[in-house]
Parts: C-alpha cells; structure tokens; sequence
C-alpha cells in the first residue's frame, strides 16, 4: 500500500480548503475575509511608512534619553544671572564637518526676550563676515559702533555668525534659527566658499550632489539624533577619505576646479535658491534683509593654480611654454610692451592658464593702461582652478536675486563696486586686504560704512527721529559719521594687535600652501617680513603699557564686550606677563559667557602656571564639558595631572590631544616622556614616529626619537634621527652634545 499517495488523495475538511483558498487570496482579515483591494495597499504602505517612523521615532527617543547626539542649532538656550538668553553653539558645525576640525562662531549672547529699545540685526557669511584673521575687527563690530554712536538712545544688538569654510548651506540653516528669534535686519556677506565650501564642486567635505532636495534631506537628517548616529558610523567608514586634522586652504590643493567645469553649474544654481530662500525666510520673519556683494584681491593676490585648456597637444603645450618662458624673461628685465605681446601669443595658443592672465594684468598695470589690467585680473581670478574666491558669476547672482525687491524689504549693498571706488584704478589690492578675500581695517570700515548707509535708510523712524541730549537738541542723523580713527579707539585697535595680526596673516597664510604656488609670492614674504620688523617697536614695554591703557579705556565705555576683554586678558597674561590681572579678565567672561568654554580654557592654563593645579584640572574640565574636541584642554589636562603624580590620568589626555590635534608638539614630547620613564619604549617610539608625520621638522621629535632609539640598541638608528635634529637646528648645543656621545 502506498501510504503517500492514500493521504494525498484523502479528502480534506473543508475548513483546511478555506484555509488555502484564502491563503492564495492574500491573507485573512480580522473578520476571516480576505485582504484586497485598497485595504491590501493601505497595509502595504502602513507596513513601509508607519511602522519604520515609529521604529525611527523609538530610536530617536532612545538615544535622547541615554544622552547620545548633540544640539544642532545656530544658537542654544543658555542662562546667565538667573536671565533667559540664547548663545553660540559651538557644536552647530558638526553638522557639516568631522567633529575634530568643525570651526565655529565667536562667542556671543543676547537675551530671549528682546527688549523694546533694541534693534537686533543678524550678520551672516563665512570668514570674511566672521573678520577673519581677527574677528575682534570684522566689519559687523564697527557697524555697531557706527549705529551706536549715530543713535545713542537705541540698544543695537548685532550677533554674528559666521566661520571659516562654510556657504550657502550651511547659513540657510542658521537663518533659519536666528528667524526665531525677533530679527530686525539680516546683512548677508557670503560667496567666496560656494565651490570649495559643503556640498560644492571643490569640496574636501560633504560631497556636491546635483539634487538640492537631497542635500537638504541629509543636513535635516542630521538634526536626529539617528542621523548624527548615522553619519558617525559613515564617517567612521570613510575615514581615510576625510580631513582628519585643519590645515586651512591647504586641504583643498587636490580639488581644483575649471573654469568650464560643468559641476559649477550646479554649484551656482544651488546658491540662488539658498539665497532666495533666505530672503523668504527673512520675510517671513517681518526682518529686512539686505544682501552683499563679494569682494576680493584682484591686483596683489595672483591665481591659486592654474590649468591648460585640456584639448591642448603636447606640441601646442610646448610651443606655448616657449612663448610664455620668453615673456617672463621680459617681464623680469622691466620691458613690459615686449612681455604683454608674447603673453598675448601664448594666449592664443592657450588663454585658459590663470597664471599667464594675472602676468599679462601686471604687464598692463606697469604701462598705466588699467582698464586693460583690470580686464586680466578678473580673467585671472575666473580662471584660477582654486576657487577660494568669488567670481563674477556669484556676485551676478546676488545681484539678481537681491535687486529691485526693496518692496518685499529685500536690499542690495554692492560692496564689490564700492570696494573698486576706493582702490586705485577701480582694482581692488592690498589696499582693502590682507590676501585673497579677508579685509583689513579699512576695509571692514569702508564695507560696515557701506551698509551702515543702507542700513539707516530702513531702520524704523523712532531711531531715525532720534534726539542726542548731549547734542543742544540736534538730531543724532545730524552727527557725523564715526570716522575710522573712532571706530579703532571704541574696538581698540591698537599698535599690538596690529603686529599681531600682521605676523598671523604672514605665518598662517602667506607662507603656507596654496599661497607658496602663487606668482610673486616670494616677493610678498619680503615685504611683509619688513612690515613685521618694523612693527616690532610696538612690543616695547613702553608701547604694549600704551595698548594695555588703550584697552582699559574702551572696557571703561563698553564693559560688556566680550572681546575686548578676551584680548585684553592675552595682552595681560602674553605680553605683559601679569597672570593675575589676566585672571580677573577671564573670570568676568567665566561669569557673563558661561556657555564659552574658551575663558575656562585659559583660567586652566593660568591656574596651572601658577601652580593652582587642582583649580586648573576643574577649569579645563569644564572647558572640555562644553567643547569635547578643544585639544588644548586635554593638554593642559595632562600638564596637570602630570604635576600631581597622576600619570596615568596626564597619558590619558595628553593621547586625547594628539588624536584631536595630530600637530601638537608638545604632547608628543611630554607624552613621549612620560612612557619612557614607565619602561614603556615602544609606545614612546611609536608616539615620537607618528608626530614626526604631522611634524616632519621639530628638533625636539627627532631629538627624543634619537635617544630612545638609543637606549632600545638601535644606534644607527638613532645617530640617523639625532643628525636629522642637528640639521633642522645646527646652534642646538643639547642636540650637539647628545649626538657625540653616541656616536663616540
């Protein structure tokens, strides 16, 4: 008998057939009925919507709860003297950076509750809004000071934010937030990093995408606390492709970009409808807004990189460098008619290079025929395939959407223009800049004098009928306008601060890379190392006494300036060498800008100096509480724990600032130091080779590097390392003396 074929062919219950049946249909419902029709889809898409939000949405709620994620706001809620107010978030920049190198804004508070007698104005932009190289004197800190003195009787709140390396993107989202909080006017000072900046064509960040509703996604995305636990673990992934450690514009050396680069394209339609939508966001907000050209160094600050057409052949390419290496050769020897013809020959062999563009604008220039110079170096700057600077296409697109919409409270300052108007032959220089985009004091006077008289055509009219008492009765419009002079006094601008930031700009920026591939920039060092030497007068005690006094007098008018109390306390502590008059600086802004963790960073360090070692572990802790990725309290932490006995403790941070600041000399040496008196010499070998990566020329690195090769019975190795030092520092008589005993 066939026992699988009798219960196959034996009847089954019909129930079990029903089973079947509607197991072919589809399911069964709750009522026994099959699932067809729009109830199926309404399954269908409940199970691929609802049921992932609600798991996304206990994630979400997990994560929170436990503490993971940060605030990914312009500006958090902080408190200070029992008083509600908003402040910077220095964590706004993770967003759109890996955390270890994300910049920030200054410091900055206002409280939430705006006052009836205030004017709040938000300034937005990158860098060159922040006052980079010193933010102390960026143009939105002397327009205050000009509407201050021009309207005595009104509190004009001016907070800015900006940082370096960020564009459109990124301040879209921040106008978003500043929206919240009773705006009154938005300036926009921005362009310059629209290709090199997140999500442009030139960008070592996130990545240019050619959908604009994607990329807004993913940096909404990342306000979840699932997002930020997402992009951890792609970072994580991709860490090898991603910066590591800031080395400003040198990072971006492998990202050029043409000037027929069809990305750009996408590059400047994404910043028209960044800026459009900041406009609506500032009209819905009832602000006004008004909107800034660009401007940059076209005279002094040759291209970045330059690229041949790249159809070129190698017979055109080494014609066109014979005509090019002759037109040098009569640049050099002062015979400009001759230099401009046979760079014009080359040009219509190739007229793409950058380079040969800005020699022919120089040429041009050297004969007085300017317009013509000026033709070359705005092809120049076009051309240049390191596109740091706005072209004229950015500002074309400001103008346009900014132009002829004074109606809906949308205004334009052509600050580009204006800046031509005041150079020499309508081409901007030196004159107005530092290098390529950043301004110099007068500059940031004449751009914040620029807006200033916009600015006071659409303010409100109880400002603008304002009287002065102090006047006999005039009316404030009547004063004059603060001149450059005053503005320097109220933000004390002094004879220090200007050799300071002389010898940042030189050592920051013109002697590193991209700068050291432009043309004539030899000749630039030279010049501003002469600029710095004489300069050099002004840290005479005689003189820093007089900047100390200039500082003490605009505290007196302005106590609440955050900056002037932070460069106060650096003269003080720096310069002056009194630590304790520092401290008294630092402890106002402790108690006024609780939420900076920079004051509690340097009451650490002075703590520490001065021997207050368990002072200085809870400053800096507190430094680290609000800002996790400042590498120098983790040193400065490790100093500490170092001079308590603690070293296990110090090699804990003293690793914490070598990986958040692989360039930190000085923790390689102390943490190099500390292993090698706990016997552990391979680690202290290791941590000496791996900063000799990031610190290929520290004497110091090699020097100790030598020793503890030394003592491990590698002394070839050693003499190696310890010849290395003696060739970077040959008047080193440590070094000197440590090599003749190993080697005799």
């Amino acid at each position: 008998m066939n026992t699988k074929r009798s219960i196959s062919n034996k009847k089954l219950p019909s129930h079990t057939k029903g089973d079947v049946q509607r197991r072919k249909a589809g399911g069964d419902s709750p009522a026994g009925r099959p699932i067809t029709g729009w109830r199926l889809w309404l399954f269908r898409i409940i199970a691929i919507t609802v049921v992932p939000a609600l798991l996304f949405l206990l994630l979400e709620i997990t994560l929170r709860i436990v503490g993971y994620g940060f605030p990914t706001t312009a500006t958090i809620k902080c408190e200070v003297n029992g008083r509600v107010s908003y402040c910077d978030n220095v964590k706004f920049g993770w967003r759109f950076f890996p955390r270890n190198i994300a910049r920030s804004a200054d410091p900055f508070i206002f409280p939430a509750d705006k006052p009836d007698d205030t004017y709040r104005i938000f300034v937005l932009g990158a860098s060159a809004a922040q006052g980079v190289p010193d933010a102390a004197f960026g143009f939105g800190r002397i327009l205050r000071v000009m509407l201050q003195q021009e309207y005595p009787g009104v509190n004009f709140e001016l907070i800015t934010i900006a940082m370096p390396a960020i564009n459109s993107h990124v301040i879209l989202d921040a106008a978003k937030d500043c929206a919240r909080h009773e705006p009154d006017l938005f300036v926009v000072y921005l362009g310059n990093n629209e290709v090199v900046g997140p999500y442009g064509a030139g960008t070592v960040f996130a990545p240019l995408s050619s959908n604009l509703s994607l990329i807004r996604f993913g940096i909404a995305l990342k306000t979840t606390r699932v997002g930020q636990l997402i992009t951890s673990f792609a970072l994580a992934a991709t860490r090898k492709d991603t910066p590591q450690v800031w080395h400003g514009m040198e990072m971006f050396l492998g990202k050029q970009v043409r000037a027929d680069d069809p990305r750009l394209k996408t590059v400047y339609q994404h910043f028209e409808r960044n800026l459009k939508d900041i406009s609506q966001i500032a009209r819905r907000s009832r602000a006004k807004i008004i909107f800034c050209t660009v401007g940059s160094n076209l005279k002094d600050n040759p291209p970045f990189a330059s690229l041949h057409r790249q159809s070129l052949t190698e017979t055109e390419k080494k014609k066109w460098d014979d005509i090019y290496r002759q037109g040098i050769d009569r640049e050099e020897a002062g015979d400009y008619a001759e230099a401009a013809e046979l760079y014009l020959a080359a040009a219509e062999i190739d007229d793409c290079y950058a380079d040969l563009q800005f020699r022919l604008g120089r040429c041009y220039w050297a004969m007085a025929e300017y317009d013509k110079a000026k033709d070359r170096y705005i092809k120049a700057r076009q051309l240049d395939t390191l596109r740091f600077r706005a072209d004229s296409r950015i500002n074309e697109i400001i103008r346009t959407v900014a132009d002829g919409r004074v109606a809906e409270d949308v205004y334009l300052i052509d600050a580009a223009k204006a800046f031509e108007e005041n150079s020499p032959y309508g081409i901007a220089g030196e004159e107005l800049f530092y290098e390529h985009v950043h301004l110099n004091f007068k500059g940031n006077y004449l751009l914040a004098k620029t807006v200033f008289e916009q600015a006071e055509k659409i303010l409100p009219e109880p400002p603008r009928l304002l009287v002065e008492e102090k006047s006999g009765g005039h009316k404030a419009d009547e004063r004059p306008l603060s001149t450059e002079a005053e503005c320097a006094r109220h933000l004390a601008y002094t004879d220090w601060d200007r050799y300071n930031v002389t010898y940042n700009v030189l050592n920051a920026y013109i002697k590193r890379a991209p700068f050291t591939n432009r043309l004539y920039n030899k000749q630039q060092v030279s010049r501003m190392e002469q600029k710095l030497k004489a300069l050099e007068i002004y840290l005479s005690p005689e003189s820093l006494k007089n900047s100390a006094a200039e500082y003490s007098g605009a505290i007196q008018i302005d106590g609440s300036d955050w900056w002037l109390r932070w460069k106060y306390g650096k003269l003080l502590s720096e310069d002056l060498k009194n630590p304790w008059a520092a401290v008294e600086q630092y402890r106002f802004l402790a108690a006024h800008f609780p939420h900076s963790h920079l004051a509690y960073a340097e009451l650490g360090l002075l703590s520490g100096e001065q021997g207050r070692l368990d002072e200085s572990i809870a400053y800096n802790l507190e430094a680290l509480r609000i800002m996790p990725t400042y590498a120098d309290a983790h040193y400065h932490l490790g100093l500490a724990y170092q001079m308590q006995g603690r070293l296990d403790k110090s090699i804990e941070h003293y690793f914490k600032a070598i990986q958040l600041q692989p360039e930190h000399k000085q923790a390689y040496s102390n943490l190099g130091a500390l292993l090698y008196k706990q016997g552990k010499l391979d680690q202290a070998v290791k941590t000496c080779r791996k900063g000799l990566l990031f610190l290929p020329d520290d004497p110091v690195l090699h020097l100790n590097l030598g020793i503890l090769l030394k003592t491990q019975g590698h002394r070839d190795e050693a003499i190696k390392e310890l010849r290395a030092a003696l060739r970077i520092d040959p008047n080193s008589v440590k070094i000197r003396k440590v090599l003749e005993a190993i080697q005799y």
